[in-house]
């Protein structure tokens, strides 16, 4: 049985996520590089107040999502495959040995600087439930424009979707959406527009810090968030990398991907379940397990057990 590894994306953040990771030595050596790497105390960062600011979440989520695969690395486990949502492909990449710890900070730190500045009031992200994307990209086509921007930006499922743009012209298409049959229109914790073209001049400064770090093979496969395909080249990861706050997010196709290429387990690294949630449509029969709330040693018999069993 292959496993997939997912990284959470931005909007998974909760407030202390740093702090409630497991009180275990791997763990506390990757928080302590990551605080010297940035030359910031992380005792903040994972605050509420904290978290309100783009750079402070995807901090967050890159130093979460790599301290809890090293843990489960140290035990002896490993992915065949990884993938993250958005941000997550940040970590994903640590992970696979594409991309350093040390560049990871740095490059996340810009990113979320970046974005931050680009939009920093009157933006962000809206999930729509329950409308096919044909019935969504129309009420795009009559909303956008110049005076109103919005855009598809995520497709999490079927029926799963995500816009970004201004708060007037989301609350806009919002309503439209549920006039056209919409389970539920929710706001995420995202305060950027994400995942669309407001986003390329932004996604275009970070490539060019791109230019100086280097990326090697991935170790594991990697599945890129965007596309949904297989990438190994350094260069295709980069263009991956640097671009994805600009590109929509295919976590959908990421899920089915990976179903169709034999995994069976899906485990999901801190913080949270999100992607479990959207994980259990498509791997059934199949087995979710999110990292976040499970005791390790409960987790790590399970793990070795489902993996034992595919041998």
């Amino acid at each position: 049985m292959s496993t997939l590894w997912a990284f959470p994306g931005q909007g998974a953040q909760q407030p202390g996520m740093l702090h409630e990771l497991p009180a275990d030595p791997v763990v506390q050596a990757c928080l302590a590089e990551a605080e010297g790497l940035l030359g910031e105390p992380l005792a903040g960062l994972d605050s509420a107040e904290a978290l309100q600011g783009t750079r402070a979440v995807q901090l967050c989520l890159l130093i979460a999502g790599v301290a809890g695969a090293r843990l489960l690395k140290a035990r002896g486990l490993a992915p065949d495959y990884v993938a993250g949502l958005s941000i997550g492909a940040y970590a994903a990449a640590v992970v696979a040995d594409a991309l350093s710890f040390t560049d990871a900070l740095r490059l996340v730190a810009l990113r979320g600087q970046l974005m931050q500045q680009a939009y920093p009031q009157g933006y962000g992200m809206t999930a729509i439930l329950g409308l096919d994307l044909n019935t969504l990209e129309r009420l795009l086509a009559e909303v956008n424009g110049p005076q109103s921007p919005v855009f598809l930006a995520n497709i999490n499922a079927e029926n799963q979707l995500v816009i970004a743009g201004s708060h007037a012209a989301m609350q806009t298409l919002g309503e439209r959406a549920r006039a056209a049959g919409a389970g539920a229109v929710r706001p995420l914790a995202v305060s950027v527009p994400s995942h669309c073209m407001l986003l390329a001049e932004p996604a275009a400064r970070l490539g060019e810090a791109f230019a100086e770090v280097t990326l090697r093979r991935p170790a594991v496969r990697y599945l890129s968030g965007s596309t949904a395909r297989l990438l190994s080249e350094p260069e295709a990861l980069r263009d991956d990398l640097a671009n994805n706050m600009c590109r929509v997010v295919n976590w959908s196709g990421v899920l089915h991907a990976a179903f169709e290429r034999g995994v069976r387990l899906h485990l999901e690294l801190p913080p949270g379940s999100v992607l479990s949630g959207l994980a259990r449509r498509v791997f059934e029969p199949g087995r979710v397990v999110a990292v976040q709330g499970a005791r390790l040693d409960t987790l790590e018999a399970l793990l070795r057990q489902e993996v034992n069993q595919s041998r």
